[in-house]
């Protein structure tokens, strides 16, 4: 685990493609945003479909299961990614491709619609992945992403980073509410609409999970794929020991010890000219 700087802020590495790491953490709540989300965008049957940052797969497993498209190529750089989609998608229509958002192996006009899940906050130039997304889908074609709502939806991590800051105070400038600004609905419709779309709309998608108790919340916490666990792996053991025990409180524990938690995400679409 290394260290990257990121303006004045000192930040840990953020390690992905750890599937099954990744799929405990935050891939668990994928499929429920995932779903709702084509069904807003009600695509048309038998369309090619490209997925941008394609991860272990779940947008891609939703399109099939919801949209019967003619094909799909799922673009994923991390090689951890690709293995696991691949062997959760083993369907003829499916293509999971090494590939970056910014430069997507796609000929101009290529695809039917475009899309990405939880992955557009996390680019280093939200402009030029949106802008090849247009590129890459035929005129009329939609665009579309979905990302987590930082700035106040996201209560699976809120207890973590409020207890986190609660045993380092630093900690605060870590929170994904203060790093992902990006995420808000304004600011992403005015990205798509920079980036050449029209007919730009936005809506909120709000999704529950239940966790079997505190060890399902926790554990993942421990595995490093993400933000909040890499800060975890930054951390001394007794550190660690003390950041383990300070979320049980702000958790809404029920009775038989299991946690529903909800969380909101953002989607916006456009359309290519």
């Amino acid at each position: 685990m290394g260290w990257v700087r990121e303006s004045e802020v000192v930040r840990p590495v953020e390690r992905w493609g750890e599937s099954e790491t990744y799929e405990r953490y935050v891939g668990r709540w994928s499929p429920h945003v995932a779903r709702p989300f084509l069904r807003w965008l009600g695509p048309p049957l038998g369309a090619r479909w490209v997925d941008v940052g394609a991860g272990t797969g779940v947008l891609t497993a939703t399109i099939l299961e919801v949209a019967a498209p003619a094909s799909v190529l799922a673009v994923e750089p991390e090689e951890g990614f690709r293995a696991y989609a691949e062997h959760r998608l083993p369907d003829p229509r499916v293509r999971v491709v090494d590939g970056v958002a910014e430069r997507l192996p796609v000929e101009d006009g290529g695809a039917d619609a475009v899309v990405s899940g939880v992955v557009l906050n996390f680019l280093a130039d939200q402009g030029a992945t949106l802008r090849e997304m247009r590129r890459a889908a035929v005129g009329g074609a939609v665009v579309a992403v979905y990302v987590w709502d930082y700035t106040g939806g996201l209560t699976m991590t809120q207890p973590f980073w409020e207890a986190a800051v609660a045993v380092d105070p630093e900690a605060a400038e870590l929170d994904g509410s203060r790093r992902f600004t990006n995420t808000r609905r304004e600011a992403l419709a005015e990205a798509f609409r920079a980036a050449g779309l029209g007919a730009v709309e936005t809506r909120a998608i709000e999704v529950r999970q239940r966790y079997e108790g505190f060890d399902d919340y926790w554990l993942p916490f421990l595995g490093g794929e993400g933000p909040a666990p890499a800060y975890v792996a930054t951390l001394d053991e007794a550190t660690r020991a003390r950041l383990r025990e300070a979320p049980r409180a702000r958790l809404p524990a029920q009775p038989d010890g299991s946690i529903a938690l909800t969380a909101s995400a953002w989607a916006v679409r456009g359309i290519a000219g």
